[in-house]
C-alpha cells in the first residue's frame, strides 16, 4: 500500500483568464451592451482547473461564458516579460490565499453604430 507521502502534493497557482461573456437574464451587464470581457485571477492546480471553476463561478452570478483566453500564471507572464503592478499582484495573492476568483476588471461591449461589430467605449 503506497503511503501518502508517496503523492506529490499539487501546488495551488494563480492563473490570469480572460472571459468572454454573452447576454442572458439578470447578468448586470449595462443595458444596451452585447456582452462583456472579464479578466479574473483563478487559483487552481493547473490552468485547466483554474478555467472549469472560472467558468462555474460565472454562471452561477448569472453571467454567459462563452470564451476563456489563458494567459498563465504570474512567472510565466513575467518570463513573457508582462509588466505586472502591485496591485494586479496584490489581487493575485488574494486569490491564492482563498483559493478564489477574482474578478478584476470587466469591460462590456457594446455594437458599433455603423455595424461593424463589438466595440469597446
Amino acid at each position: 500500500m503506497a503511503d501518502k507521502q508517496d503523492k506529490p502534493k499539487r501546488v495551488q497557482q494563480v492563473y490570469t483568464l480572460l472571459v468572454e461573456v454573452g447576454r442572458r437574464s439578470g447578468d448586470g451587464l449595462p443595458k444596451g451592451a452585447t456582452g462583456a470581457a472579464l479578466m479574473c485571477y483563478a487559483s487552481g492546480v493547473d490552468e485547466a482547473e483554474a478555467v472549469r471553476e472560472t467558468v462555474a463561478i460565472l454562471k452561477q452570478a448569472d453571467l454567459a461564458p462563452l470564451d476563456v483566453t489563458g494567459y498563465g500564471t504570474l512567472d510565466e507572464r513575467l518570463a513573457e516579460g508582462h509588466d505586472i503592478d502591485e496591485e494586479e499582484r496584490a489581487l493575485m495573492g488574494r486569490a491564492l490565499e482563498e483559493n478564489s476568483v477574482i474578478v478584476a476588471q470587466m469591460t462590456p461591449f457594446f455594437e458599433d453604430a455603423k455595424g461593424g461589430g463589438d466595440t469597446v467605449h
